[in-house]
């Protein structure tokens, strides 16, 4: 597509499903009616893993067919055309270092999954990670090769304020992290300081914002029968074709430092603070999702709507919320009991074959983001969060089956240690050594109480398996 000198450009990096189900849906919606002015869409990728479907949305112009189904089996069909640069993928991202470097782009956003900002316990980066270490030597004079979200927008940011370059930017997180922004924004500033970057990391504390968004949307990994219902629904053979749920939602704070497009007219959520809307979607549906992931596949079940559809599973997930969350989240401007009933509803939909693999994945980012805050909350208020105590316990059966090799998948972790695992679940008394994991629990790790708390729950989930 032919761009003018005054179009404007928003970059977005994560090429995976969610953000072609998401983001992109809502920009969509602005093409449609008109509302999109100067402001054009571009998708790139850090990683390699995304090349194919790159390639392919590249010989469709970036248009693609998304299939939404709600919880009653009603199928729709969106051809989405908003996308209108592909930015293609190479080992030093050269192309999308001098876009992201372009004065016309306003606004980079942001899909790399919790895994992927690096953050210990104590939210610092874990530099410990051999790619944030290597990123961390990694050249800013174009001959280096990034491969985490700092190391990418480092060299943009090198390469957009050199020679004096000031055009502002904005830094958007579109991820399941609490406080994403602020922890991004943390994140790469220390990056910068590790590496002795002082002058850009002064840089992005002028010239960009981070605003924190709360994401929604279940998007499950396309399979071959999508791209098959896309074709004998609509004629197309569409190899770029996805799915979703019907629900739908972004909340975004309304902190953007070189404009925006009017997402307010399209249904995005524009607030002050995403705080209250971030709490309930973390704590209620993404813990409530694990929960359900870990205990179906302990029960030898594939999808998600299969654990919730039994009540014995769907249980465990509402007692969770209704006895520990809501007192912890409550005063808020939801309706956290309506809120847990719509979550539940969505994840029994059986038309979105959800996998209890795709959702029980990183863990290890899952029970300090999704988890810890309600145990310590609850603790501190004098609390016995016994149902909340459920859900790191099946955690932990579901870590000793993979210890064991007896998981039906492999299991995906961006952030845990699989040898220290290993040693832990090796020791004389591994719940004791679970509970002293401090990338788990930071400084809950080895109280008293949640030893007491978790080896209970063990044994109720021990109980419930032998049943």
């Amino acid at each position: 597509m032919t761009h003018s000198p005054d179009d404007l450009t928003w970059l977005h990096i994560g090429a995976g499903s969610f953000h072609r189900a998401h983001q992109a849906v809502y920009l969509d919606r602005l093409r449609e009616r008109g509302l999109a002015g100067r402001w054009h869409l571009a998708l790139a990728n850090i990683r390699a893993d995304m090349s194919e479907l790159l390639d392919a949305l590249a010989r469709q112009d970036g248009h693609y067919t998304l299939e939404t189904v709600t919880p009653q089996g009603q199928r729709s069909y969106q051809r989405i055309e908003v996308i209108d640069r592909i930015v293609p993928w190479s080992e030093q991202l050269g192309e999308l270092i001098a876009m992201g470097a372009a004065a016309a782009t306003r606004i980079i956003s942001f899909t790399v999954t919790e895994g992927g900002y690096y953050l210990d316990h104590r939210h610092r980066l874990d530099t410990g990670n051999a790619d944030l270490a290597a990123d961390l030597q990694c050249s800013l004079d174009g001959s280096g090769r990034p491969r985490t979200i700092y190391g990418a927008i480092a060299a943009i940011l090198h390469a957009r304020s050199s020679h004096g370059g000031q055009a502002p930017l904005t830094l958007l997180n579109c991820d399941n992290l609490r406080h994403n922004g602020e922890r991004f924004r943390a994140g790469l500033l220390e990056f910068l300081v590790l590496r002795g970057e002082a002058a850009l990391a002064s840089w992005v504390e002028n010239f960009t914002s981070c605003p924190n968004a709360m994401v929604d949307r279940i998007t499950p990994r396309p399979t071959p029968a999508v791209r098959q219902r896309v074709r004998d629904a609509t004629g197309v053979d569409d190899p770029c074709a996805l799915m979703g749920e019907s629900f739908i939602q972004w909340v975004v704070e309304d902190d953007f430092k070189a404009g925006r497009p009017a997402l307010e007219q399209v249904g995005v959520e524009m607030v002050s603070s995403v705080l209250p809307y971030e709490e309930a979607k973390i704590r209620i549906l993404n813990a409530s999702h694990s929960c359900i992931a870990w205990a179906g596949t302990l029960a030898g079940l594939q999808f998600i709507h299969q654990g919730t559809q039994r009540d014995d599973i769907r249980g465990m997930a509402a007692d969770y919320v209704t006895q520990d969350v809501i007192a912890c989240l409550t005063p808020s401007p939801l309706d956290l009991a309506a809120y847990r009933d719509t979550t539940l509803a969505r994840f029994g939909n059986p038309a979105i074959e959800d996998t209890n693999q795709r959702v029980a994945a990183d863990g290890y980012s899952k029970i300090p983001g999704f988890i810890r805050p309600t145990i310590e909350q609850s603790l501190a208020a004098g609390r016995q969060p016994r149902a909340t105590a459920m859900l790191p316990a099946l955690f932990f059966v579901f870590l000793q089956r993979w210890h064991a090799g007896l998981l039906p998948y492999e299991y995906q972790d961006g952030l845990f240690d699989p040898t220290a695992v290993r040693a832990m679940l090796s020791a004389p008394d591994s719940l004791a050594a679970f509970c002293q994991d401090r990338v788990l629990w930071g400084e809950l790790a080895g109280d008293a109480r949640l030893v007491a708390l978790l080896r209970e729950a063990e044994q109720r989930v021990r109980q419930w398996l032998s049943r």
